[in-house]
C-alpha cells in the first residue's frame, strides 16, 4: 500500500515548498505518522535568481531544526498533473500568489488546493516566513494524526 502524500506548492520550488516538504517528512517520521510530502513549483521559470538546487536559507533553517537534507540535492521541479493526481492533499504556500497560477496552469485541480498565507521573500522576512511555515506544518501534522490517512475536503484546510 502506498503511503498517503501531501503535495506542497510554491512558485519556484526553491525556498518555501522545499522547507515545508523536508520539515514535514522529518516530523512525520519522528511522530510515526504514515504520510509523506513532496514539493513542486507552479512556475519554476520565474526563479531566475534562484542559484543551485535549494535556497541556502532553507538548508540553514532545516539544519537549525535538526533536519538533514541528504545529498544529492535535487533541482526544483515543475508541477505536473501527475503530481496532483498522486497526492491525497495539495497545499500551496500563498493564496494571493498561487491561486491564479493554479487556475491558469492546473484548472482541473483548483478545487483540491488548500492555501497557507506565507508570502515570498520581499513581502515577509525570512525568519518570520520560516516561523509561519513551521507552525503550519505542525498544525497540519496534528490534523493528520487526528484524521487518519484518507482524502480530505477543502474544509480541512491547513491555513495558519
Amino acid at each position: 500500500m502506498r503511503i498517503p502524500t501531501i503535495l506542497f506548492l510554491c512558485t519556484g520550488n526553491y525556498y518555501r515548498s522545499r522547507f515545508v516538504e523536508h520539515l514535514f517528512n522529518a516530523q512525520a517520521q519522528r511522530l510515526g505518522l504514515a504520510w509523506s510530502a513532496e514539493s513542486r513549483g507552479l512556475a519554476i521559470e520565474r526563479g531566475i535568481n534562484n542559484v543551485g538546487p535549494i535556497a541556502a536559507a532553507t538548508l540553514r533553517a532545516l539544519e537549525e531544526r535538526g533536519v538533514t537534507v541528504a545529498p544529492p540535492l535535487r533541482m526544483p521541479l515543475q508541477a505536473q498533473d501527475e503530481d496532483f493526481a498522486r497526492a491525497q492533499r495539495v497545499v500551496a504556500l500563498y493564496e494571493r500568489e498561487h491561486r491564479p497560477l493554479v487556475a491558469e496552469r492546473f484548472p482541473a485541480w483548483a478545487e483540491r488546493v488548500e492555501y497557507l498565507e506565507v508570502p515570498d521573500v520581499g513581502e515577509l522576512g525570512v525568519n518570520e516566513a520560516l516561523g509561519l511555515m513551521e507552525r503550519a506544518v505542525l498544525t497540519l501534522l496534528e490534523q493528520l494524526q487526528g484524521d487518519g490517512p484518507g482524502p480530505h475536503s477543502a474544509d480541512h484546510s491547513a491555513r495558519s
